[in-house]
């Protein structure tokens, strides 16, 4: 008995050990290689973790514990069944508005008509050539082919279908249209509208052409990284590819593949700003940690334009095609290109709404999934007692205005990228602060 006893106190301590290496593996630390490195993590989290935030490079939780994203099964996939409407609870804490795991990069099956056919229209040299494909995949029936296997579909893989049905629909000139409206029949192949559709009620999204869609589910890391790693520092620290390539394969990345890629890890340095919207959402303007939390914010909103600025040489040196140019035209008109982040941001210091008004700013909302407008709009309610430092005077309100400032310039970093994307031989970005 005593032998059995010693035996299952060491296999308890192997296990508690193995745990806590575990946890240590796979609390996401910053390398040199990221934006925003582990020191400056450290410095971007108010102190201690009753604030809902990281006290250092692990993830914490509200009562102090160590806070991890448990990895799935290997192979394992959410049931067709499980119900659309009821996804997962989101914690932006835990790696922003990027995906649970990493984009499907290979589709298999039938789907492998629609991925091949994304691709084509993708590198099609004007909407009429894309157009043509739709129209030549409707005539040999590969669109009915896969409307009938949609329901088939994991959650997973029906975001990367419907990644690459948005390529279709904004190579082919068709972002802006609903699929389920009568008008739409009249502008675009019926069968590919049915299959938009179905897409659209499977992933209960129905305005997912945007960037959100373009960017965040078109990536995946050029080289197979070590298991476990979060996606924040997956996306952040490894070097990443376009799956569905916007420029022939061959050839150099198109501006359009840049931009794209710098949307996705703009959105992974940015998951220190999510956890401090999460720490002053509710937080009284006279706190005395709101001014350090909002200190932390400026700073971090500083580390993301240094990483805009990091991109834009690169993008400035790419390639660039006038069907390339008419879709970031057509994203546009439809304010479906501000990435999640800065919608965070906003969400905290209400620029948009103040400046654009309330309209404007669910205009933009409307590109993201559900569960990401719930906590954007969660935000707006929690951190209006923040907000009211606006109308105040003193050395607080003084720290907020400068957070609302460094938005502010963020904001026109980005939207120089987008420019510089759009029309080559724009002037390169004006220096960083």
């Amino acid at each position: 008995m005593t032998t059995a006893m010693t035996t299952a106190t060491a296999m308890t301590t192997a296990t508690a050990m193995t745990a806590a290496m575990a946890t240590r593996v796979t609390a996401p630390g910053d390398g040199p290689a990221a934006g925003v490195t582990a020191e400056e993590a450290v410095k971007a989290a108010p102190a201690g973790p009753a604030h809902g935030v990281p006290d250092g490079p692990a993830h914490r939780v509200p009562d102090g514990s160590a806070h991890r994203v448990p990895a799935p099964r290997r192979g394992a996939e959410p049931a067709p069944s499980d119900g659309a409407g009821a996804p997962a609870p989101h914690d932006p804490r835990a790696h922003g508005f990027l995906p649970e795991r990493p984009p499907v990069r290979a589709m298999i099956g039938t789907w492998t008509r629609l991925d091949a056919m994304a691709r084509a229209a993708a590198v099609a040299p004007d909407r009429a050539a894309a157009v043509a494909l739709v129209e030549r995949a409707r005539r040999a029936e590969e669109l009915t082919a896969l409307r009938q296997r949609v329901s088939r579909l994991s959650l997973r893989n029906a975001e990367a279908a419907a990644m690459r049905i948005a390529v279709i629909a904004v190579s082919c000139g068709w972002c802006g249209l609903d699929p389920q409206a009568p008008a739409a029949r009249e502008v675009a192949d019926e069968a590919f509208l049915e299959l938009w559709a179905a897409i659209a009620h499977r992933i209960d999204h129905d305005q997912f052409v945007a960037l959100p869609t373009l960017a965040l589910h078109n990536w995946a890391p050029e080289r197979k990284p070590r298991r476990h790693i979060p996606i924040d520092q997956l996306a952040r620290t490894e070097a990443l590819v376009p799956i569905v390539r916007w420029a022939p394969e061959g050839q150099p990345l198109s501006r359009l593949d840049r931009l794209m890629l710098a949307a996705t890890r703009l959105e992974a340095h940015g998951i220190w700003l999510f956890r401090l919207a999460d720490t002053l959402a509710g937080r009284s303007p006279d706190d005395s940690s709101t001014p350090t939390a909002l200190r932390r914010l400026v700073r971090v909103q500083h580390a993301l334009r240094a990483q805009l600025h990091a991109e834009a040489a690169e993008l400035a040196a790419a390639p660039a095609t006038p069907q390339q140019v008419a879709v970031l035209g057509a994203l546009a008109e439809q304010g479906a290109l501000e990435p999640p982040v800065l919608q965070a941001a906003d969400a905290v210091l209400g620029i948009g709404g103040r400046r654009m008004g309330e309209g404007r700013r669910q205009l933009l909302r409307r590109h993201l999934p559900a569960q990401h407008r719930a906590w954007l709009s969660a935000m707006d309610r929690h951190c209006a007692p923040v907000r009211t430092l606006a109308h105040r005077g003193g050395p607080d309100a003084a720290v907020y205005r400068e957070a609302q400032e460094s938005l502010i310039a963020l904001r026109r970093t980005y939207t120089a990228l987008v420019q510089a994307a759009a029309r080559p031989g724009t002037a390169p970005l004006p220096a960083a602060a």
